[in-house]
């Protein structure tokens, strides 16, 4: 069901990254949400009517709690172990940071929850990487939100701001291999940032009630 477009307010956590800077532009570019609010630690420098930034210290979430309030939360947040330097600072911005803000804003009447986590999340994987993600999934299910979204995508394609080592023969091959995953291998396609940009919008307007997940594949076939 898609709810009608009142004067909604959207929050995006991790604007400034490949798939939340896209989904910026598209919050901003589309009618159905009146205010979009980004927690950020630096400004943007982008100016728009729309948009309400709130330079934040994100290890003191609750210091900012009357600011977080929005109907909608968006979070695109997510980093490397090797750019966050340790395990400990990675669960900090994949698991913690998450948490913290989705709860702070369901106790200001947040009703709707989306988050990108990963193909693969498992809290009983034995991939660290895929543990935190599926702790961040599990935890966050639990909360009370009217609509929790969870998308899994696999290898996000795109240009980013830095460069993650590795990361572009991963883009090479999926781009060569991608033609033979077929049937229940197509979830492990690359997949555009742009597409799950596009997919979260679209789920978000349609605001389907309990916890759905979508995978990489599905994903896609959301965004068309």
């Amino acid at each position: 069901m898609q709810e009608s477009n009142s004067i909604k307010t959207a929050m995006l956590i991790g604007a400034t990254g490949l798939t939340g800077s896209l989904l910026l532009k598209s919050l901003l570019n589309d009618s159905y949400y009146s205010k979009i609010i980004i927690p950020v630690r630096r400004s943007t420098g982008i100016n728009n009517p729309k948009l309400t930034e709130i330079v934040t210290d994100f290890d003191n979430i609750k210091a900012y709690a009357e600011s977080l309030t929005a109907d909608d939360v968006f979070c695109c947040l997510g980093t490397t172990i090797k750019k966050a330097g340790s395990q400990e600072a990675f669960s900090k911005v994949d698991y913690q940071y998450p948490l913290d803000f989705a709860s702070t804003a369901l106790l200001n009447g947040a009703r709707q929850f989306l988050i990108i986590t990963a193909l693969g999340s498992d809290i009983n994987s034995k991939f660290f990487y895929n543990r935190v993600k599926g702790k961040v999934e599990e935890d966050i299910s639990k909360l009370n939100y009217k609509s929790i979204s969870i998308f899994r995508p696999s290898l996000i394609l795109g240009d980013r701001q830095e460069n993650r080592q590795g990361e572009g023969l991963w883009k090479l091959l999926m781009k060569i291999i991608s033609p033979f995953l077929a049937g229940g291998l197509k979830k492990y396609r690359g997949i555009e940032a742009s597409a799950i940009a596009k997919a979260m919008l679209i789920t978000a307007k349609e605001f389907h009630k309990g916890i759905s997940i979508y995978e990489s594949d599905v994903i896609q076939s959301i965004a068309g």
